[in-house]
């Protein structure tokens, strides 16, 4: 038993589910993290409020006066653990620490589906009406907290503010398709006369989610609204490194009139994962986060006869084709590859120069030396540190990896330090030519601010290249012959691809679809594949004979729903 701990533990110790330095702390007097909410009733679901007091946090690096302890959330309570090992998240800027995040006992995670298991045959029963306007309060709630969701992400991420905003607005996004969910949940067919088939989707009971840290608020809520509104309860496990936004987000569910236990949130590490994969009582999985630990938990998962959707890895190709409007170009792979430090599943971490496109390598490095590395809440910001002093170990490493291999250094962020922030864990943009597919840094998701460059002599060799990668999430080709897009995009393998479009990622009345590799399940986040995943067929016939009808009297009034 020990030595499947410590396995564990070592799977666990990558992006985005590593392990903390576990510490018993002292208890410090707790900043107020008042909630105030109306629960829902069986009747009108109540509307949001002016807003409450919350979880705050300073909106720069420098004014958070004390750390305090992060709670669980459960039966729509923010409750203190018992716990005696705690995490330290520090601001990657400045490595002060924001809070606390406990390793979630035993007790508590047991709580924690008891809770969501008393709640689920009434939620089942709520119409989906009222759930939808459960959705629209959400909705609501998101865009008025907007900044505070942004803020807590700055600190405990480093994102810039503004893509810290663009990570909520992207899971604002799911929530937003989930109020016109009905349209997903059955079909009927009148298949003869007087008879119907028609098929209902129902929720499987309690699901889990375990999310990772460089997305802290839209990989929620990817799956938060998907699985409520489809009538399951969700027990949540964020990334112990920033779970600031995932509780936020708790107490605006709880606000927009969710009942209690219907959502709940446990922290921890290796042993909070390993409950949620044994806990019968949990029927469902989703997972996003490295290769090592999405396998881990796909094989455990399933093998305890659970669902399992998990999205691993990436190494996301960008084709320059010498034809491309060069600006656009330039500029998209520049954000693409750097934005949030190269922190995304979506990173265009990799670009491939097709013939004479080579030759526009010193405008791109040209316009990454331009990008201001600072403090995600200082003005003009491009991109922050990354998340921790391990990971900016591991990127360097990967980067000397490349020189050392034969790569040609073309741009070197190491050893970059803001004057204002010089305990940051601080990469800079860099890029390497010349790199060669036997190279560690292209076998290897870097998961940094690396762009890793490779040229080849047609789009035939572009194509073999990425196709020959076991990754497959995305790709995206820049060009202005439409002949060339519709070629690649055809014979291209891989889940999701831009045409001239740098991060692909599709907007939710589709589904992530990234494939090979990238991916453990047959069905996918959000969109139509969310629902299909959260939900269970039931198909029903039936035969009422028309002749049978009795004549009632016509109701002239308007027809409500509850």
């Amino acid at each position: 038993m020990a030595t499947r701990s410590i396995a564990l533990r070592r799977l666990l110790n990558t992006r985005p589910l590593a392990s903390a330095t576990l510490r018993t702390v002292s208890r410090r007097s707790q900043q107020s993290r008042s909630i105030s909410s109306t629960m829902p009733s069986q009747g009108a679901v109540p509307q949001p409020s002016a807003g409450t007091a919350g979880i705050s946090y300073p909106m720069d690096h420098f004014s958070l006066d004390q750390p305090t302890s992060t709670k669980n959330f459960l039966n729509n309570q923010m409750v203190e653990s018992k716990t005696d090992k705690w995490i330290d998240v520090n601001d990657p800027a400045t490595q002060q620490v924001v809070t606390r995040v406990p390793e979630t006992t035993s007790e508590e995670l047991k709580a924690a589906v008891d809770s969501a298991q008393k709640a689920f045959p009434e939620w089942r029963n709520t119409s989906i009406i009222k759930r939808q306007q459960i959705m629209f309060n959400l909705v609501h709630l998101i865009r008025k907290n907007m900044d505070r969701l942004a803020a807590s992400i700055t600190l405990e991420q480093g994102k810039t503010f503004a893509d810290a905003k663009g990570d909520v607005l992207r899971g604002l996004q799911v929530v937003e398709s989930c109020v016109n969910i009905q349209s997903l949940m059955g079909e009927s067919v009148e298949v003869s006369t007087d008879m119907d088939t028609y098929t209902m989707r129902e929720p499987l009971g309690v699901v889990a989610a375990i999310a990772p840290f460089n997305f802290p608020a839209m990989i929620p809520l990817w799956c938060l609204p998907v699985a409520v509104v489809t009538g399951n309860c969700l027990v949540l496990k964020p990334s112990e490194r920033d779970p600031g936004a995932a509780m936020i987000i708790a107490e605006l569910a709880k606000e927009a009139g969710l009942p209690a236990g219907v959502f709940n949130i446990v922290h921890g590490t290796h042993k909070t994962v390993d409950f949620i994969l044994d806990e019968p009582r949990i029927k469902a999985i989703s997972f996003v986060g490295s290769d090592k630990a999405g396998e881990y938990i796909y094989r455990r998962g399933t093998a305890n006869g659970k669902r399992v959707q998990a999205n691993l890895g990436a190494k996301n190709h960008g084709v320059l084709m010498p034809d491309a409007n060069k600006n656009h170009a330039l500029n998209a792979l520049a954000g693409a590859a750097f934005g949030a430090a190269g922190q995304r599943c979506m990173a265009l971490s990799t670009l491939v120069c097709v013939g004479e496109a080579k030759n526009w390598l010193p405008d791109l490095v040209e316009r990454a030396k331009a990008l201001k590395v600072t403090g995600g809440f200082e003005q003009g910001a491009d991109l922050g540190p990354v998340i921790s002093p391990h990971a900016k170990t591991r990127i360097e490493g990967l980067i000397q990896s490349g020189v050392d291999e034969g790569a040609e250094l073309m741009l070197d962020g190491r050893g970059y330090k803001p004057d204002k922030y010089p305990k940051g864990n601080w990469i800079a943009p860099t890029i390497l030519g010349g790199v060669r597919t036997d190279m560690q840094c292209y076998q290897q998701e870097v998961f940094g601010p690396v762009l890793v460059c490779l040229n080849v002599d047609t789009l035939d060799d572009a194509i073999e290249l990425i196709n020959n990668n076991k990754y497959g999430n995305g790709t995206a080709i820049f060009t202005q012959s439409g002949a060339t897009a519709r070629r690649f995009q055809k014979d291209i393998e891989a889940g999701q691809v831009g045409i001239n479009v740098p991060i692909p990622v599709p907007l939710p009345l589709f589904s992530f679809t990234g494939n090979k590799g990238s991916i453990l399940g047959d069905l996918n986040f959000y969109g139509k594949g969310g629902v299909q995943f959260y939900t269970q067929l039931k198909t029903v016939t039936a035969l009422w004979k028309h002749e049978d009808a009795v004549a009632t009297r016509a109701n002239v009034e308007m027809p409500t729903h509850n």
